[in-house]
């Protein structure tokens, strides 16, 4: 693993020198790193030509759980896409393109209102009216802040109008978007989302588990969560800059065992890729000769929770899973070279800065479902 890790190291700076330069297509000889138990790292067996996306990669959570939602609604999606379009302009102290935007979120909710209220159905259509009054009602206080160059006040303001949008997006889907294929059948499906929290030796912190990209590695992830599976586990791997890993149990077993079957529980790798209908189950892309497909979930936000998988076996994970720890040059959003090998079934979205303290041999307290637990669908 150490070797692995300096070449990575290594590469660092040569990304960043072609990525100064401009450069999107590259050669990378790349190396899968397994964040599973006892596995090593194990290189790729032969050179990878991969076109590695460059560009303003979103590695906010919260952000790519809003895109990951199945809905199709155009009205939303621009008020969403104006709001989270101000934190480059706060970046860069830019007020006069802020006020411009601010004032165009002011039109689209007078003017989209009703297309907005339309698309969502109709038994929760008035808790979606709240949330746009919320949101109406931060407007002046917004415009305040933007008078008065208030940047944090803005950021906050920004923040909870778009959680008010991750809501009334959340309103607008009707159904569970596609079928898990017969094979899986037997394993727990989260049909939904579910938000967790984990109770920490040094801290608490939550994170969304996305069942709607991952229903099986998300599924499975809750059903051993309501068992207490990970209760008292400790932290078995810490790379600072990549990963944090825990999951795996006392004993011989490096993942769950079913009590009732006596069986190791195996789940498959599971990408959805942006424009497919259903996820990818059992290859990596990089397998299916898919470099320039992007995961719907990829891994570009500190705190992605990935799913631990054997080196030699996609569809051997159980019950270890990551922390992934974004680095922007060693693992830059939309430039690393974990997606399209591991899953990725939720983000951290409440005090992920508590992962930068965790290390090996901390542990986890507690993990517990604070909702979302309904959408847990058990096999049959």
């Amino acid at each position: 693993m150490a070797s692995s890790m300096n070449r990575l190291r290594n590469w660092r700076q040569g990304i960043t020198t072609l990525l100064r330069w401009g450069y999107c297509l590259m050669v990378v000889v790349a190396v899968c790193l397994v964040p599973v138990g006892r596995a090593s790292a194990v290189p790729v067996s032969a050179l990878t030509v991969a076109y590695l996306p460059p560009g303003n990669a979103i590695t906010d959570g919260r952000a790519l759980l809003r895109n990951s939602l199945p809905i199709d609604n155009t009205e939303i999606r621009n008020l969403q896409t104006t709001l989270e379009g101000l934190s480059e302009w706060l970046r860069s102290k830019r007020w006069g393109p802020v006020s411009r935007d601010v004032a165009q979120v002011e039109r689209l909710l007078g003017r989209d209102r009703e297309a907005i209220l339309a698309a969502v159905p109709d038994g929760k259509r008035a808790a979606a009216i709240s949330y746009l009054d919320d949101m109406q009602a931060q407007l002046i206080p917004l415009h305040e802040a933007i008078d008065s160059r208030d940047r944090e006040a803005v950021w906050l303001r920004r923040s909870a109008m778009l959680e008010d949008i991750g809501r009334i997006e959340e309103l607008m889907v009707t159904q569970f978007p596609f079928q898990v294929p017969e094979a899986y059948s037997a394993l727990p499906q989260l049909r939904g989302r579910a938000t967790v929290e984990f109770k920490t030796n040094k801290g608490t912190m939550r994170a969304v588990v996305d069942g709607y990209s991952a229903p099986i590695t998300a599924g499975n992830f809750v059903d051993l969560v309501q068992r207490g599976f990970y209760d008292g586990l400790e932290f078995i791997r810490a790379e600072d800059n990549y990963v944090l890993q825990t999951g795996d149990p006392q004993g011989p077993e490096d993942g769950f065992v079913d009590p009732k079957t006596k069986a190791y529980r195996r789940i498959p790798l599971e990408i959805l890729v942006k424009g497919d209908t259903t996820p990818i189950y059992g290859a990596t892309l990089e397998d299916l000769g898919r470099y320039l497909d992007e995961p719907v979930l990829p891994f570009s936000a500190f705190g992605t929770l990935g799913m631990a998988r054997p080196n030699e076996d996609p569809n051997g994970g159980s019950s270890q899973f990551f922390f992934f720890l974004f680095e922007p040059e060693l693992t830059p959003a939309g430039l690393n070279l974990l997606d399209g090998r591991y899953s990725v079934f939720g983000y951290v979205v409440d005090n992920k800065e508590l992962l930068e303290q965790l290390t090996q041999g901390d542990r986890i307290e507690s993990v517990r479902v604070i909702a979302g637990a309904d959408n847990l669908v058990q096999p049959a």
